[in-house]
């Protein structure tokens, strides 16, 4: 029917304010959840175009929390709810008498989500964790790769809200899971640095005996067009070295010119296109490039509104205006904005009167069932490469999902095998044999979930696309992730987190006069997450189906989904709107109290408000003036101290604080790091000890778990035959090269 939902029914109290409690539900709401906001007296607590998108779907009520009579009313809301979403620091909530614990064991199928800067057995939980000091403190503002001044670099883009937003949306999926399997809720906590590990995996990860890579050519670059336009070139596609034949470029390669001349002549041929024409090249040749837009251009591109992830609204502040559509989507539930953002206070009196008559909440489990993992039971196949398939794969198995990674015997090495691999089983299945075909279907008859991130349509043409797999599985969740998603002109053409971070933005926001790389593959890590948000969705929905064969469906999501919502702050074009953010390479923040100051060994990040500076005995007496009088005081200031002396007097003043992270393998090393699980070294098959990240979210009934070590590529083949009964078949299926047990390196 035209208004199933994945989340109809469901009922979120949002006390979210600022970013990731109003992005994680807009999350819930854009699947059909009943969201209603919270609104503090006088309306939201950050005032931007962006609550357009943020509160879109919901139904608010204004509060008092410092009054009894609004405690009173937010404690019936929560008695009716299903989930509740806050991102206070740690204890408030409590102190308000609407905590996680006695809120739960008031209502025990409540599920209660809480979003804090830093967890509460973090010793920095009681710091104001604002986005600016996350991103010092998880390596967002260390310096590009191609500076020369090693000066760090803020961007506006806030990964630490996103990803604890995207972390939310799992999470929360996940336990209303486990729920509908037991009855029972559950505390969950994504604390928002924790959860920024997750974007920042590849970037910290240790092989600990691996011997230093000799450099190369880079030939994954930014290059210069005839139209003055720069195209974003990505050389890890197979078809790399035809590409560079068929331009020219490989025979400087092949008669050894030096690094500089390679760079010189590749500029030389890319001036003699337009940056259009380099995109019809390079889709012809099936490798990959793309125009680097601004974020203006992406919201007025084919692609964008082609795909749906741009469309227009009407809003009651902006009017008219255009901006992100719905991230992830499910073909027999499907999502969509149901509504505007309301006014505050718009639907106070449909609220009250909800309470009145009262809400049938689901009774906990008769048998009183446990669950070890939310997923428990749920077996995937994993036939996806690179980044954002395999992390959807391992966000599963992070939640107690059996997932069988599937590679082809032919991509040797198999890239990033050890970061997004762990917790999965690990088998070489050619697929392009009739036999290596017979055994996937085998596999399929007892999997719940299907993973591929092939380019549409490719993975009909293997044989295993959706419809094939339908017919044979009618319940089956089929989840396709890629670079632009099913439907719009570019649905066909290849990509990775480097084409998304051009074509929406992304690299002309964080380049100056060449557009750069942003300092994480959020796009691609995100739309990992994004896949199991729409995985836990559909299961969901089948589990509430019931037996009969009904509840399967396709769902998908794509990078460029993902660089959309990660822009989310900044994507809504409206009458009088000036796209003015801070940008660049040269940037340290947003004024005199929202930025990175250079102390005498490291850099600092400052989050002040005016009124504070003067509980600063060291600034005190600078709190009198501002703007850049105020700017050029501090540069001059802090110079004369360290980093953490200053840190340290901020923040007892009650001023956020933080030293800049430059270092991300010293970061995974940290001991603070490491007593919060956020990394863990383990011996890996063959090659001794790895680091990687672990996951961050915290589940008090159903925890994640970190999984084991990534397994030497193909060496659970006889377990997963013995899964389909075909153990004593392995012998010969290796002779026959249908398998490969050995031979393909963990890249």
């Amino acid at each position: 029917m035209a208004d199933s939902f994945a989340l109809s029914g469901v009922r979120v109290i949002d006390f979210g304010q600022y970013i990731a409690g109003p992005f994680a539900a807009m999350l819930l709401a854009d699947q059909g959840a009943d969201v209603i906001r919270i609104d503090p007296p006088g309306g939201p607590r950050h005032d931007t175009p962006a609550n357009a998108t943020w509160n879109r779907g919901k139904r608010s009520i204004v509060l008092d929390l410092k009054t009894a009579e609004g405690r009173a009313t937010a404690q019936k809301l929560i008695a009716s709810a299903d989930v509740v979403i806050e991102n206070f620091r740690p204890g408030v909530m409590d102190r308000l008498d609407l905590g996680a614990e006695a809120m739960c064991a008031a209502n025990p199928a409540l599920i209660y989500c809480s979003l804090p800067g830093f967890g509460r057995d973090d010793p920095r939980a009681g710091v104001q964790a604002w986005e600016g000091v996350l991103g010092a403190a998880t390596g967002a503002y260390r310096p590009a790769a191609a500076s020369k001044s090693g000066r760090p670099v803020y961007t506006v883009i806030p990964f630490s809200s996103a990803y604890g937003a995207f972390l939310s949306a799992v999470s929360i999926t996940m336990a209303l899971n486990a729920r509908q399997r037991t009855g029972l809720g559950q505390h969950v906590e994504i604390p928002l640095y924790d959860a920024t590990f997750t974007a920042a995996s590849n970037q910290g990860i240790k092989v600990h005996n691996a011997l230093p890579e000799p450099k190369a050519f880079e030939w994954s670059r930014q290059l210069p067009t005839k139209d003055g336009r720069w195209f974003r070139y990505f050389a890890g596609n197979k078809k790399f070295e035809h590409f560079i034949r068929e331009i020219g470029m490989a025979k400087f390669r092949d008669e050894g010119a030096s690094d500089e001349e390679l760079g010189r002549h590749f500029d030389e041929i890319f001036r003699t296109r337009t940056a259009a024409e380099w995109e019809l090249y390079c889709f012809g040749l099936g490798t990959e490039g793309q125009t680097c837009h601004s974020s203006a251009e992406w919201l007025m591109h084919p692609q964008g509104t082609g795909s749906g992830i741009i469309a227009d609204f009407k809003d009651p502040v902006l009017g008219a205006f255009r901006g992100p559509g719905i991230n992830v989507r499910l073909s027999e539930t499907p999502g969509r904005v149901r509504a505007p953002r309301p006014l505050p206070d718009a639907d106070r009196a449909a609220i009250l009167k909800d309470l009145q008559q009262g809400r049938s909440m689901p009774a906990p489990s008769a048998t009183g069932a446990e669950l070890r993992a939310a997923l428990q039971g749920v077996r995937v196949l994993d036939l996806c490469i690179i980044l954002a398939g395999p992390t959807c794969g391992r966000t599963l198995a992070e939640f107690g999902a059996d997932v069988i990674k599937i590679d082809s015997p032919h991509r040797n090495p198999l890239s990033s095998h050890n970061d997004i691999n762990r917790g999965k089983r690990s088998v070489l299945l050619d697929l392009k044999t009739k036999e290596g075909l017979d055994i996937f279907m085998k596999l399929v008859d007892k999997a719940d979930v299907i993973l591929q991130n092939f380019r549409k349509g490719v993975a009909g043409q293997l044989g295993v696309g959706y419809e094939q797999i339908r017919k044979r599985r009618p319940d089956i969740v089929y989840c396709s992730l890629n670079t632009f998603g099913q439907f719009g002109p570019y649905a066909d053409r290849p990509g990775h987190e480097s084409i998304a971070q051009a074509i929406s933005g992304m690299m002309v926001r964080y380049g100056d006069e060449k557009p750069a790389l942003s300092p994480f593959a959020a796009n691609d890590y995100g739309t990992g997450l994004m896949g199991a948000y729409a995985v836990a969705l559909a299961l969901l929905n089948r589990q509430r189906a019931g037996s009969g064969g009904k509840g399967g469906q396709h769902v998908d999501t794509a990078l460029a989904y993902t660089a959309t919502m990660l822009q989310s702050g900044l994507l809504q074009d409206h009458a009088g709107k000036q796209w003015d953010e801070p940008h660049g390479q040269n940037v340290l923040g947003r004024g005199p109290l929202y930025r990175m100051y250079k102390a005498a060994d490291a850099w600092l990040f400052l989050a002040a408000d005016g009124t504070r500076l003067k509980d600063c005995a060291a600034l005190a007496d600078l709190a009198l003036k501002s703007g850049v009088e105020l700017e050029q005081a501090l540069e001059a200031r802090i110079p004369g101290r360290n980093a953490d002396e200053w840190v340290t007097d901020l923040t007892s003043a009650g001023i956020p604080a933080h030293r800049v992270v430059t270092d991300m393998v010293a970061l995974f090393q940290s001991p603070l790091v490491k007593a919060r699980g956020l990394t863990v070294t383990r011996e890996h098959d063959e090659i001794g000890p790895v680091t990687t990240t672990a996951p961050g979210p915290r589940l008090s009934r159903t925890p994640v778990i970190v999984g084991r070590p990534a397994p030497k590529p193909g060496s659970d083949a006889a377990s997963v035959l013995a899964d389909i009964d075909m153990e004593k078949e392995l012998d010969r299926l290796v002779r026959e090269r249908v398998i490969v047990l050995d031979g393909i390196a963990a890249g």
